[in-house]
């Protein structure tokens, strides 16, 4: 987000301001979801957790997680107050997947809204505080729909265990990964064919890489569950590429 800030012409003291906001708010989102998992994780023996690991106390990161939000919220809004209040309504909503959200059959939504509020925060701020393109603000949408997909689905079977039945574990893992490449090839579409002017050749590239890579994962990942989730990295940052290499077509 703070590249994208500086595509977009924002001045240091602007970009700085958008560094400081998303990372307070996703330092937030993390510590709280360890915080509040900490005894789920427990229950499935999730070792790569500091918290299960014994490496700090669950009240350390709870007091993390709400320092982090508390820096979050002047930050955010000394970027401008409406960009601040949709960023930090993209990390209330992350903060609501972590106290419940997750459990339900709307457990994408927070996704998808903390996403699509990322590119909007940044536009937001800049002179004369214009929305971001509609297209951009739907694939960011779509990746997070996507993430979530790809993020849940090797714990799918220790968050049944563990009563977690968000929309991931409803549809179980074979549809869930049979799904991911929906979100994450129709926000790579949207990057490249929904603007304005001629296509180029940068676009088709890009959605190829992107179906084989979703597509692929999808299909391996039977035999390698976190395979899923390294291909919808590797989509996000394709996005991530086309979204800087557009640049001031976020205004």
């Amino acid at each position: 987000m703070t590249a994208l800030a500086v595509a977009c012409g924002q001045d240091a003291a602007g970009c700085l301001l958008v560094a400081a906001a998303v990372l307070t708010g996703q330092l937030s989102v993390g510590w709280s979801n360890d915080a509040v998992d900490a005894a789920r994780d427990r229950a499935v023996g999730r070792r790569t957790k500091p918290v299960v690991a014994g490496s700090v106390g669950v009240g350390a990161v709870r007091g993390a997680a709400v320092t982090a939000v508390a820096l979050c919220v002047p930050l955010s809004l000394a970027y401008g107050p409406l960009a601040g209040t949709v960023h930090l309504v993209g990390v209330a909503a992350a903060w609501a997947y972590n106290f419940g959200l997750k459990a339900t059959a709307l457990s994408w939504l927070p996704y998808a809204v903390g996403f699509a509020a990322l590119p909007s925060f940044v536009s937001l701020g800049l002179e004369g505080r214009p929305w971001p393109p509609w297209w951009i603000v739907a694939s960011a949408a779509l990746l997070g729909v996507g993430a979530h997909l790809a993020n849940v689905l090797p714990d799918i079977g220790d968050d049944l265990a563990t009563g977690v039945r968000g929309w991931p574990q409803r549809l179980g893992p074979a549809r869930a990964r049979l799904l991911l490449p929906v979100p994450l090839v129709t926000a790579t579409a949207l990057l490249a064919f929904a603007r304005p002017g001629a296509l180029d050749s940068a676009g088709a590239v890009a959605v190829s890489i992107a179906l084989v890579l979703a597509a692929g994962g999808a299909l391996l990942g039977r035999r390698r569950p976190r395979l899923p989730f390294l291909a919808a990295i590797i989509v996000a940052a394709v996005d991530v590429a086309m979204l800087l290499r557009q640049g001031a077509a976020v205004t």
